[in-house]
């Protein structure tokens, strides 16, 4: 579904992305992992368009996208989750809801209602809170939120940066059990994270950026496994 090949991108005269190819094959749970300043955020960025690659491609089911407008890459089924979850402040839950689905604002009113009602399935919190402004809600409830926005744009791959950051364990927990429940529903995953556990006991591959070079890729399970991972990202001798 999504495919990066050689991808070199950074901002000004900093490189950040040193020739990154991976992909992401429909229905799948992808997450990428790395330290701090690694290149995760920049690669979703690069992603979505937000920022341009300098050489190599991205191609989104087998047509590159990576001279589209963001808003373009958004209507051929890409939504992103931000860091820090980026929720509009002061606006209720349900008019951030509605601008989830800005990008689809042609289309008819009874269906954006369907979508809703579906985030409200996955998260009933945000149904009981449809009226309060978000800034006003807790972190997770902001996460919770982060994601339906997301989902209201009826992505055909969702990408996720970082999404426990800043949650008790207990929430992280929930979160990645959401994160599961969207993608059996059908909708392809590809989550940024630090957090190594989690993203991995969900994820079916997964890749791990060092100073913007992917240095190791494979299965989750092989790289829950992996010497190197449990010492970098488990804490394990």
């Amino acid at each position: 579904m999504l495919e990066l090949t050689d991808v070199v991108a950074g901002y000004g005269p900093l490189q950040v992305l040193r020739r990154v190819s991976l992909g992401v094959q429909a229905g799948e749970i992808v997450c990428l992992l790395g330290g701090n300043a690694a290149g995760k955020s920049t690669t979703l960025k690069t992603v979505l368009g937000l920022v341009r690659p300098r050489a190599g491609s991205v191609a989104l089911q087998g047509e590159r996208i990576d001279g589209l407008a963001t808003e373009d890459i958004v209507r051929r089924g890409i939504a992103l989750v931000p860091e820090s979850r980026r929720i509009f402040a002061r606006m209720t839950v349900w008019e951030n809801l509605e601008m989830g689905a800005y990008s689809r604002r042609q289309t008819a009113p009874a269906e954006i209602e369907e979508d809703r009602e579906r985030v409200y399935g996955l998260f009933p919190r945000l149904k009981e809170r449809a009226t309060q402004h978000a800034g006003t809600m807790s972190g997770g409830e902001q996460q919770m939120l982060a994601i339906g926005r997301a989902l209201m744009a009826r992505p055909r791959l969702m990408l996720l940066d970082e999404p426990s950051m800043g949650l008790a364990p207990v929430l992280v927990e929930q979160v990645f059990d959401i994160i599961q429940a969207i993608n059996r529903q059908g909708t392809t995953i590809l989550v940024v994270e630090q957090n190594a556990a989690v993203a991995l006991s969900i994820a079916h591959r997964g890749y791990v950026l060092q100073d913007g070079r992917i240095v190791m890729h494979g299965a989750a399970k092989e790289l829950l496994d992996a010497d190197d991972i449990r010492r970098a990202y488990l804490g394990e001798d």
